[in-house]
C-alpha cells in the first residue's frame, strides 16, 4: 500500500500560487509596451492616461463591492433576511436606489463629461492656423504613405514630425477602411474611403514612437505598423530638404545594372523614384529606401539580407501583400538590392 504524501497539498498549492503570479502578472504588463497608453509622450495622450486610470480605480471600486456583497450573501445565506438589514423592506428599496441608480448616475455622469466632453475636445483635430506643419497620410493594404508639403517630399511608414511642434495629420485612405493610431501621443482616427479625418501630433521630446492600424482591413492587417519619428526641429528641416531631393546616383557598376534591371522590369510600374522613370504609385515610394530603419511596414528591418529575401518572394514574408514575385533569380535579387541600398 502506498503512503500518502503530508508534502503533496503543500506543493499543489504552490504550484496554484505559481500559476496565479505568472497568469496575473502577463495580464499586468501586456499593456505595456512601445504602444502602451501609459507611457504618455504628449499633453494629449497624458489626458488619455489619466482618465483610463480613473476608469481602473472607479472599476476596482465597484468590483470590490460586489465581491464584498457576495461574499457576505454567502457567508449569511442561511439568515433569513439580508445581511445587517435583516428583513426590512424599505432599507431593501434603499439599497436598489443608492446602487442601482444613485452610484451609476454619480459615477458616469462625470466619466461622460472628462472623456466624451473635454477629452475630446482636447484631443480632437487642431483648428486651422494652430499648427505650423501638415502631413497628409493615406493608408493602403498594408503601408502607410505620408506626404509633405503638397507632395514635395514622400516617405512610407516612416513618419517624422519636429519635436515639441504641433503637427496637423490629414488622414484618409488608398482602398478600405484603416484607422491611425499612435498611443504614446494622441487617439485613434478613423480613415474612412471618401472622407478626410485630422488629428494633432506633438511630442514632448524626440523620439522614436511606434503606431498600428487600429481598423481590421484584411490578410496583414495586424502587420500595418508605422513609427513616428519626432526630431529636433533643425534636424526636422535637414530631413524634409533632403527628402524633395531626386534620388542619388549609383555609384558602383553592380548598382547601375540594379538601376537597369529596375527600370525594365515590373518594379517600375508600381514604385516611384525621383528623377529617374519609375513613376508608379501602387506601392511605397522608394526615393530614399535607405533612410528607413525597417521595410514591410514595420514587419522586417532594412538590412541587405532582409532586404533581399523581401524582392525574391514577399508572399514568404508578408502574405496576401501586393507585391508579387516577379521570378528573378537570386543574382538578379541581389543586384536589385546593390542599386536600392544607395536610396539613401
Amino acid at each position: 500500500m502506498v503512503k500518502p504524501d503530508p508534502h503533496r497539498p503543500r506543493r499543489a498549492a504552490t504550484r496554484y500560487a505559481a500559476a496565479v503570479v505568472v497568469v496575473g502578472g502577463a495580464v499586468v504588463v501586456s499593456g505595456c509596451g512601445r504602444q502602451s497608453i501609459i507611457s504618455n509622450k504628449s499633453p494629449q495622450a497624458h489626458g488619455i492616461t489619466v482618465l483610463w486610470w480613473w476608469m481602473l480605480g472607479v472599476a476596482a471600486i465597484v468590483f470590490a463591492g460586489a465581491v464584498t456583497f457576495m461574499v457576505i450573501g454567502f457567508v449569511k445565506r442561511r439568515t433569513p433576511g439580508m445581511p445587517i438589514f435583516g428583513r426590512h423592506e424599505l432599507a431593501a428599496q434603499m439599497l436598489v436606489l443608492v446602487f442601482g441608480i444613485g452610484i451609476p448616475l454619480a459615477v458616469l455622469i462625470p466619466l461622460f463629461g472628462v472623456s466624451d466632453v473635454y477629452l475630446v475636445q482636447q484631443t480632437s483635430a487642431p483648428l486651422p492656423g494652430t499648427t505650423k506643419l501638415t502631413i497628409n497620410v493615406i493608408g493602403h493594404q498594408w503601408w502607410w504613405e505620408a506626404r509633405y508639403e503638397n507632395g514635395r517630399a514622400v516617405t512610407a511608414n516612416e513618419i517624422h514630425i519636429p519635436a515639441r511642434t504641433r503637427v496637423n495629420v490629414v488622414a484618409t485612405t488608398a482602398d478600405v477602411i484603416h484607422s491611425f493610431w499612435v498611443p504614446q501621443l494622441n487617439r485613434k482616427i478613423d480613415m474612412i474611403p471618401g472622407q478626410r479625418n485630422r488629428v494633432l501630433l506633438y511630442a514632448d521630446h524626440p523620439g522614436k514612437y511606434r503606431g498600428q492600424c487600429s481598423q481590421y482591413c484584411g490578410l496583414q492587417h495586424a502587420n500595418m505598423a508605422m513609427y513616428v519619428i519626432a526630431q529636433p526641429p533643425a534636424a526636422f528641416r535637414a530631413w524634409l530638404k533632403h527628402m524633395a531631393t531626386r534620388a542619388a546616383t549609383p555609384r558602383t557598376a553592380q548598382a547601375r545594372a540594379g538601376e537597369r534591371l529596375f527600370m525594365n522590369s515590373q518594379c517600375a510600374s508600381c514604385h516611384f523614384i525621383g528623377g529617374t522613370p519609375a513613376q508608379g504609385t501602387v506601392g511605397p515610394n522608394l526615393t530614399h529606401l535607405e533612410s528607413r530603419s525597417t521595410l514591410a511596414a514595420g514587419t522586417i528591418p532594412n538590412t541587405r539580407r532582409w532586404l533581399a529575401d523581401w524582392i525574391h518572394n514577399p508572399q514568404n514574408i508578408k502574405p496576401g501583400v501586393r507585391m508579387p514575385d516577379l521570378g528573378l533569380s537570386w543574382a538578379e535579387v541581389h543586384t536589385i538590392a546593390a542599386y536600392l541600398e544607395e536610396l539613401k
